[in-house]
């Protein structure tokens, strides 16, 4: 008898980062904060949780992070005057993105050790569950949504499920990559990954692109792990030793993804998503076509 998955409820969304390749936009901004189009990369990825059915998402901030949990919060005064001025659409834009009663949680972590450790900050939280990982500041313009589409495998598969998406052999270097083990469709078996591989010596080019369902072991494998590439104590290498003991499935998605962390990867999504939207659509194209001349 087969057992099923356990439900996929929370989600961790790691804000604690400087945003040090978008600087000095986000000396006084966190960078999840920046705008893509009209709305911050943010909202975009708590979208993207909920539409995949998340419940529960933790924010692992940092300092000078108050701002990301104001945004998701009432402002009573801003609220008052677009009511008063007869400005519903943009009002109801608004308190659709409101956290509802308990549906978020945020913890701090309190030193820039990277990745694994800001997913290891969670652990009280998240508890004894299953849960996502989703990286703040990747948008990925995608039907139905990358998250999505990974609990679409957990539910099939159990076990970690990690969304990729191919890169070209000339930049694995910057990523984490998986090494593969046969294939059936966009789910790839997984015997390995590695962060950051030296140039010519990636097992693939299948990119770990910033969304994971992991298993809870990973929190004893972090909390004992050493610093690796970048003296940092990176996720990637924590989930390449829960592989020894659990499965791992990597999903290339279908969709676009923007790394809005970037200075051009944010003018990046502002272009492309302006460009998609029915109402800004053709006045965006109109301006980059007039730029261009």
């Amino acid at each position: 008898m087969t057992t099923r998955p356990r439900r996929l409820r929370k989600a961790v969304l790691p804000v604690a980062g400087l945003g040090t390749r978008v600087l000095p936009g986000t000396k006084t901004t966190p960078k999840e904060l920046l705008n893509v189009v009209d709305r911050p990369i943010l909202s975009y990825i708590v979208e993207e949780a909920r539409e995949a059915g998340i419940e529960h998402i933790v924010f692992v901030t940092g300092r000078a992070k108050q701002a990301i949990e104001d945004y998701f919060d009432h402002q009573i005064e801003l609220e008052a005057q677009l009511a008063a001025k007869g400005k519903t659409e943009i009002l109801e834009m608004m308190n659709a993105e409101l956290a509802t009663a308990g549906e978020m949680s945020f913890t701090r972590q309190m030193q820039p050790l990277g990745l694994g450790h800001a997913v290891w900050c969670a652990r009280d939280i998240v508890g004894d569950e299953p849960f996502a990982v989703l990286l703040p500041d990747v948008i990925v313009d995608a039907e139905p949504g990358a998250l999505k589409q990974l609990v679409g495998a957990y539910e099939e598969l159990g076990g970690n499920v990690i969304g990729v998406e191919a890169v070209p052999e000339s930049e694995t270097h910057k990523y984490g990559i998986v090494d593969p083990d046969g294939r059936e469709g966009d789910r790839i078996r997984m015997k390995g990954m590695v962060e950051k591989p030296a140039q010519g010596t990636a097992p693939s080019n299948l990119s770990i692109s910033g969304r994971y369902i992991l298993q809870p072991e990973i929190f004893g494998i972090l909390e004992r792990q050493e610093r690796g590439a970048g003296g940092e104590i990176q996720l990637t290498d924590g989930m390449a030793r829960l592989m020894a003991d659990q499965t791992f499935t990597a999903v290339q998605y279908s969709g676009v993804t923007h790394d809005c962390g970037d200075k051009i990867g944010l003018l990046r999504a502002n272009v492309a998503l302006a460009l998609k939207r029915p109402d800004l659509g053709e006045a965006a194209r109109a301006a980059i076509e007039g730029l261009l001349r």
